[in-house]
Protein backbone atom coordinates (compact mmCIF):
# COMPACT_ATOMS: atom_id res chain seq x y z
CA UNK A 1 0.00 0.00 0.00
CA UNK A 2 2.60 2.59 1.21
CA UNK A 3 4.42 1.40 -2.28
CA UNK A 4 1.81 2.02 -4.36
CA UNK A 5 0.63 5.62 -2.76
CA UNK A 6 4.42 6.95 -3.38
CA UNK A 7 4.15 5.98 -6.87
CA UNK A 8 0.55 7.53 -7.04
CA UNK A 9 2.49 10.81 -5.16
CA UNK A 10 5.10 10.60 -7.66
CA UNK A 11 3.35 10.36 -10.61
CA UNK A 12 0.68 13.12 -9.75
CA UNK A 13 3.42 15.37 -8.89
CA UNK A 14 5.40 15.00 -12.04
CA UNK A 15 1.93 15.28 -14.12
CA UNK A 16 0.95 18.75 -11.56
CA UNK A 17 5.01 20.15 -13.02
CA UNK A 18 4.63 19.43 -16.70
CA UNK A 19 0.79 21.09 -16.50
CA UNK A 20 2.28 24.55 -14.84
CA UNK A 21 5.44 24.31 -16.81
CA UNK A 22 2.77 23.83 -20.05
CA UNK A 23 1.04 26.99 -19.05
CA UNK A 24 4.37 28.95 -18.08
CA UNK A 25 4.38 32.55 -16.53
CA UNK A 26 0.71 32.74 -17.48
CA UNK A 27 -0.62 31.31 -13.90
CA UNK A 28 0.79 34.12 -11.92
CA UNK A 29 -0.80 36.91 -13.92
CA UNK A 30 -4.36 36.01 -12.52
CA UNK A 31 -2.77 35.54 -8.94
CA UNK A 32 -1.24 38.84 -8.84
CA UNK A 33 -4.53 40.58 -10.27
CA UNK A 34 -6.16 39.27 -7.21
CA UNK A 35 -4.32 39.82 -4.66
CA UNK A 36 -4.94 39.21 -1.21
CA UNK A 37 -8.93 39.12 -1.14
CA UNK A 38 -8.30 35.43 -2.15
CA UNK A 39 -7.29 34.82 1.91
CA UNK A 40 -10.52 35.58 2.26
CA UNK A 41 -11.56 31.73 1.01
CA UNK A 42 -9.68 30.50 3.90
CA UNK A 43 -12.54 31.78 6.65
CA UNK A 44 -15.40 31.18 4.45
CA UNK A 45 -14.40 27.34 4.24
CA UNK A 46 -15.63 27.21 7.94
CA UNK A 47 -19.21 27.22 5.97
CA UNK A 48 -19.39 23.68 4.53
CA UNK A 49 -17.51 21.87 7.11
CA UNK A 50 -20.20 23.77 9.80
CA UNK A 51 -22.75 22.07 7.81
CA UNK A 52 -21.03 19.37 7.51
CA UNK A 53 -20.69 19.06 11.43
CA UNK A 54 -24.43 19.77 11.57
CA UNK A 55 -25.01 16.78 9.63
CA UNK A 56 -22.54 14.56 11.81
CA UNK A 57 -24.26 15.81 14.81
CA UNK A 58 -27.83 14.65 13.68
CA UNK A 59 -26.32 10.95 14.07
CA UNK A 60 -25.13 11.36 17.45
CA UNK A 61 -28.60 13.30 18.56
CA UNK A 62 -29.52 9.84 21.21
CA UNK A 63 -25.89 9.96 22.28
CA UNK A 64 -24.22 11.86 24.84
CA UNK A 65 -24.46 15.56 23.66
CA UNK A 66 -21.83 17.11 21.81
CA UNK A 67 -21.14 20.54 21.11
CA UNK A 68 -20.89 21.52 17.62
CA UNK A 69 -17.97 23.66 18.11
CA UNK A 70 -16.30 20.24 19.36
CA UNK A 71 -17.79 19.03 16.17
CA UNK A 72 -16.76 21.47 13.93
CA UNK A 73 -12.68 21.67 15.41
CA UNK A 74 -12.65 17.16 14.44
CA UNK A 75 -14.22 17.84 10.91
CA UNK A 76 -11.59 20.11 10.05
CA UNK A 77 -9.03 17.83 11.39
CA UNK A 78 -10.66 14.81 9.87
CA UNK A 79 -10.24 16.89 6.72
CA UNK A 80 -6.99 18.13 6.43
CA UNK A 81 -5.89 15.13 7.62
CA UNK A 82 -7.36 13.26 4.72
CA UNK A 83 -6.48 16.19 2.33
CA UNK A 84 -2.84 17.04 3.36
CA UNK A 85 -1.73 13.78 4.85
CA UNK A 86 -0.56 10.76 2.80
CA UNK A 87 -3.69 8.54 4.63
CA UNK A 88 -5.35 7.33 1.36
CA UNK A 89 -8.91 9.16 2.49
CA UNK A 90 -9.25 7.36 5.41
CA UNK A 91 -6.68 8.41 8.63
CA UNK A 92 -8.50 11.07 9.06
CA UNK A 93 -11.86 9.06 9.93
CA UNK A 94 -9.93 7.22 12.13
CA UNK A 95 -8.28 10.31 14.20
CA UNK A 96 -12.10 11.10 14.31
CA UNK A 97 -13.00 8.02 16.10
CA UNK A 98 -10.66 8.94 18.37
CA UNK A 99 -10.97 12.26 19.48
CA UNK A 100 -14.69 11.92 19.23
CA UNK A 101 -14.72 9.24 22.41
CA UNK A 102 -12.09 11.83 23.94
CA UNK A 103 -15.26 13.81 24.51
CA UNK A 104 -17.12 11.33 26.04
CA UNK A 105 -18.91 9.60 23.71
CA UNK A 106 -18.83 5.94 23.43
CA UNK A 107 -16.39 4.20 21.44
CA UNK A 108 -19.47 1.72 19.91
CA UNK A 109 -20.99 4.78 19.02
CA UNK A 110 -18.75 6.99 17.58
CA UNK A 111 -17.20 4.72 15.09
CA UNK A 112 -20.69 3.71 14.25
CA UNK A 113 -21.72 7.63 13.78
CA UNK A 114 -18.53 8.16 11.36
CA UNK A 115 -19.20 4.69 9.43
CA UNK A 116 -22.59 5.80 8.93
CA UNK A 117 -21.73 9.43 7.97
CA UNK A 118 -18.98 7.79 5.47
CA UNK A 119 -21.62 5.74 3.75
CA UNK A 120 -23.95 8.58 3.27
CA UNK A 121 -21.44 11.17 1.73
CA UNK A 122 -21.19 9.19 -1.43
CA UNK A 123 -24.61 8.92 -1.41
CA UNK A 124 -25.14 12.59 -1.45
CA UNK A 125 -21.69 13.28 -3.50
CA UNK A 126 -23.95 11.34 -6.03
CA UNK A 127 -26.44 13.78 -6.13
CA UNK A 128 -24.36 16.70 -5.87
CA UNK A 129 -22.84 15.13 -9.00
CA UNK A 130 -26.00 14.72 -10.21
CA UNK A 131 -26.86 18.49 -10.06
CA UNK A 132 -23.41 19.17 -11.77
CA UNK A 133 -24.02 17.20 -14.84
CA UNK A 134 -27.72 19.04 -15.11
CA UNK A 135 -25.46 22.45 -14.33
CA UNK A 136 -23.22 21.35 -17.05
CA UNK A 137 -25.94 20.34 -19.53
CA UNK A 138 -28.01 23.40 -19.40
CA UNK A 139 -24.43 26.11 -19.87
CA UNK A 140 -22.91 24.14 -22.55
CA UNK A 141 -25.42 21.58 -24.23
CA UNK A 142 -22.37 19.29 -24.17
CA UNK A 143 -24.79 16.01 -24.41
CA UNK A 144 -22.25 13.14 -25.47
CA UNK A 145 -20.20 14.34 -22.03
CA UNK A 146 -23.56 14.65 -19.92
CA UNK A 147 -24.35 11.23 -21.58
CA UNK A 148 -21.25 9.80 -20.73
CA UNK A 149 -21.39 10.90 -17.38
CA UNK A 150 -24.52 10.06 -16.43
CA UNK A 151 -23.98 6.16 -17.81
CA UNK A 152 -21.26 6.52 -15.31
CA UNK A 153 -23.51 7.38 -12.36
CA UNK A 154 -26.21 4.64 -13.32
CA UNK A 155 -23.86 2.08 -13.70
CA UNK A 156 -22.10 3.47 -10.04
CA UNK A 157 -24.95 3.51 -8.79
CA UNK A 158 -25.85 -0.36 -8.06
CA UNK A 159 -22.47 -0.27 -5.94
CA UNK A 160 -23.40 2.17 -3.94
CA UNK A 161 -26.18 0.62 -3.11
CA UNK A 162 -24.82 -2.93 -2.47
CA UNK A 163 -22.20 -1.13 -0.18
CA UNK A 164 -24.89 0.41 1.85
CA UNK A 165 -26.61 -2.95 1.84
CA UNK A 166 -23.54 -4.57 3.06
CA UNK A 167 -22.67 -2.07 6.04
CA UNK A 168 -26.29 -2.06 7.02
CA UNK A 169 -27.28 -5.78 6.78
CA UNK A 170 -23.76 -7.46 5.96
CA UNK A 171 -21.92 -7.61 9.89
CA UNK A 172 -18.68 -6.15 7.88
CA UNK A 173 -17.23 -5.54 11.57
CA UNK A 174 -17.79 -8.87 12.68
CA UNK A 175 -16.41 -10.25 9.69
CA UNK A 176 -13.52 -8.00 9.73
CA UNK A 177 -12.93 -8.57 13.14
CA UNK A 178 -12.46 -12.55 12.27
CA UNK A 179 -10.49 -11.62 9.41
CA UNK A 180 -7.77 -9.36 11.64
CA UNK A 181 -7.24 -12.24 14.21
CA UNK A 182 -6.52 -14.85 12.15
CA UNK A 183 -4.26 -12.36 10.53
CA UNK A 184 -2.84 -10.41 13.57
CA UNK A 185 -3.98 -11.99 16.53
CA UNK A 186 -6.18 -10.75 19.19
CA UNK A 187 -4.23 -8.65 21.18
CA UNK A 188 -3.33 -6.27 18.22
CA UNK A 189 -7.05 -5.86 17.30
CA UNK A 190 -7.30 -2.67 20.30
CA UNK A 191 -10.95 -1.07 20.49
CA UNK A 192 -12.19 -3.52 17.47
CA UNK A 193 -11.71 -7.06 19.78
CA UNK A 194 -14.69 -7.88 20.91
CA UNK A 195 -17.18 -4.95 19.88
CA UNK A 196 -17.64 -5.81 16.37
CA UNK A 197 -21.10 -7.36 16.95
CA UNK A 198 -21.53 -4.00 18.74
CA UNK A 199 -20.99 -2.51 16.18
CA UNK A 200 -22.60 -3.61 13.37
CA UNK A 201 -25.88 -3.30 15.90
CA UNK A 202 -24.99 0.42 16.10
CA UNK A 203 -25.11 1.09 12.57
CA UNK A 204 -28.14 -1.07 12.12
CA UNK A 205 -30.04 1.21 14.33
CA UNK A 206 -28.43 4.57 12.88
CA UNK A 207 -30.07 3.03 9.24
CA UNK A 208 -32.84 2.52 10.74
CA UNK A 209 -34.17 5.81 11.35
CA UNK A 210 -34.55 7.58 8.31
CA UNK A 211 -35.48 10.94 9.33
CA UNK A 212 -31.81 10.81 10.60
CA UNK A 213 -30.38 9.80 7.49
CA UNK A 214 -32.16 12.07 5.49
CA UNK A 215 -31.34 15.29 7.71
CA UNK A 216 -28.04 14.30 7.53
CA UNK A 217 -27.76 13.59 3.66
CA UNK A 218 -29.68 17.22 3.75
CA UNK A 219 -27.10 19.01 5.74
CA UNK A 220 -23.77 17.20 3.38
CA UNK A 221 -25.80 18.33 0.39
CA UNK A 222 -26.13 21.58 1.66
CA UNK A 223 -22.47 21.61 2.51
CA UNK A 224 -21.07 20.51 -0.81
CA UNK A 225 -23.27 23.01 -2.74
CA UNK A 226 -21.74 25.86 -0.50
CA UNK A 227 -18.51 24.88 -1.38
CA UNK A 228 -18.75 25.86 -5.04
CA UNK A 229 -18.90 28.85 -3.72
CA UNK A 230 -15.29 29.40 -3.24
CA UNK A 231 -14.88 28.18 -6.85
CA UNK A 232 -17.07 30.77 -7.99
CA UNK A 233 -16.09 33.88 -5.53
CA UNK A 234 -12.19 32.19 -6.69
CA UNK A 235 -12.58 32.90 -10.54
CA UNK A 236 -14.53 35.82 -9.73
CA UNK A 237 -11.85 37.59 -7.96
CA UNK A 238 -9.40 36.14 -10.95
CA UNK A 239 -10.93 38.45 -13.38
CA UNK A 240 -13.17 35.32 -15.37
CA UNK A 241 -16.59 35.56 -13.09
CA UNK A 242 -18.99 32.50 -13.86
CA UNK A 243 -22.68 31.50 -13.09
CA UNK A 244 -22.66 29.94 -9.99
CA UNK A 245 -23.81 26.60 -11.48
CA UNK A 246 -20.52 26.98 -13.42
CA UNK A 247 -19.25 27.00 -10.36
CA UNK A 248 -21.50 23.84 -9.05
CA UNK A 249 -20.33 21.48 -12.09
CA UNK A 250 -16.38 22.26 -11.87
CA UNK A 251 -17.04 21.40 -7.70
CA UNK A 252 -19.14 18.61 -8.42
CA UNK A 253 -16.83 16.66 -11.17
CA UNK A 254 -13.41 18.00 -9.66
CA UNK A 255 -14.48 16.64 -6.40
CA UNK A 256 -15.76 12.86 -7.91
CA UNK A 257 -12.53 12.65 -9.41
CA UNK A 258 -10.03 13.43 -6.86
CA UNK A 259 -11.91 11.27 -4.78
CA UNK A 260 -11.91 8.70 -7.26
CA UNK A 261 -8.05 8.36 -7.71
CA UNK A 262 -8.10 8.50 -3.63
CA UNK A 263 -4.47 6.78 -4.06
CA UNK A 264 -3.02 10.31 -4.92
CA UNK A 265 -1.65 12.34 -1.48
CA UNK A 266 -3.51 15.67 -1.83
CA UNK A 267 -4.89 14.61 -5.08
CA UNK A 268 -1.72 16.34 -6.60
CA UNK A 269 -2.43 16.76 -10.68
CA UNK A 270 -5.63 14.64 -10.20
CA UNK A 271 -7.38 18.03 -9.13
CA UNK A 272 -5.39 20.05 -11.57
CA UNK A 273 -5.96 17.92 -14.74
CA UNK A 274 -9.58 17.81 -13.78
CA UNK A 275 -9.98 21.91 -13.24
CA UNK A 276 -8.15 21.99 -16.89
CA UNK A 277 -10.28 19.49 -18.65
CA UNK A 278 -13.80 20.44 -17.00
CA UNK A 279 -12.90 24.02 -17.10
CA UNK A 280 -12.73 24.25 -20.74
CA UNK A 281 -16.09 23.11 -21.45
CA UNK A 282 -17.42 26.33 -19.46
CA UNK A 283 -14.77 28.69 -20.70
CA UNK A 284 -12.10 28.61 -18.23
CA UNK A 285 -8.33 28.67 -19.86
CA UNK A 286 -5.78 26.42 -18.92
CA UNK A 287 -3.47 29.02 -17.26
CA UNK A 288 -6.95 29.86 -15.03
CA UNK A 289 -7.98 26.39 -14.28
CA UNK A 290 -4.64 25.95 -12.99
CA UNK A 291 -4.24 29.15 -10.75
CA UNK A 292 -7.87 28.34 -9.53
CA UNK A 293 -5.58 24.99 -8.16
CA UNK A 294 -2.92 26.41 -6.71
CA UNK A 295 -6.16 29.07 -4.88
CA UNK A 296 -7.69 26.03 -3.93
CA UNK A 297 -4.20 24.17 -2.09
CA UNK A 298 -3.43 27.91 -0.80
CA UNK A 299 -6.58 27.38 0.98
CA UNK A 300 -5.92 23.92 1.99
CA UNK A 301 -3.06 24.34 3.42
CA UNK A 302 -3.90 27.87 5.23
CA UNK A 303 -7.53 26.38 7.04
CA UNK A 304 -5.62 22.63 7.48
CA UNK A 305 -2.19 23.51 8.96
CA UNK A 306 -3.90 25.18 11.78
CA UNK A 307 -5.94 22.46 12.61
CA UNK A 308 -3.50 19.79 12.39
CA UNK A 309 -1.43 22.10 14.81
CA UNK A 310 -4.04 21.89 17.04
CA UNK A 311 -3.96 18.20 16.35
CA UNK A 312 -0.66 17.74 17.44
CA UNK A 313 -0.81 19.66 20.76
CA UNK A 314 -3.75 18.43 22.10
CA UNK A 315 -2.51 14.96 21.31
CA UNK A 316 1.30 16.15 23.05
CA UNK A 317 -0.82 17.60 26.01
CA UNK A 318 -2.69 14.08 26.35
CA UNK A 319 0.40 11.92 26.37
CA UNK A 320 2.68 14.50 28.68
CA UNK A 321 -0.96 13.96 31.18
CA UNK A 322 -0.28 9.98 30.16
CA UNK A 323 3.66 10.27 31.31
CA UNK A 324 3.15 12.36 34.41
CA UNK A 325 0.12 10.28 36.03
CA UNK A 326 2.10 6.99 35.22
CA UNK A 327 5.11 8.37 37.72
CA UNK A 328 7.33 8.54 34.68
CA UNK A 329 7.92 12.29 34.08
Amino acid sequence: MRLAVRIALAAGLALLIALIMHEGSAILIPLARAGRVLLWLVPLHALPILLDSLGWRALLARAKETRVATLFWIASIREAINRLLPAANIGGEIVGIRLLTETGVDGVTAAASVTTEVVLTVFSQYLFVALGVACLLKLTHTVQLADDVLMGLGASLPVIVLLAVLVRYGSIFERMERFAVRVLGEKKLGFLAGQSANLDAAVRELFADRPRLLTTMAWQLTAMVSGSLETWLALRWLGHPVPFGAAVALESLTMTVRNFVFLVPAGLGVQEVSLVGFGALLGVNGDLALALSLVKRMREILFGVPALVSWYWVEGRRELQHVRGSGKY
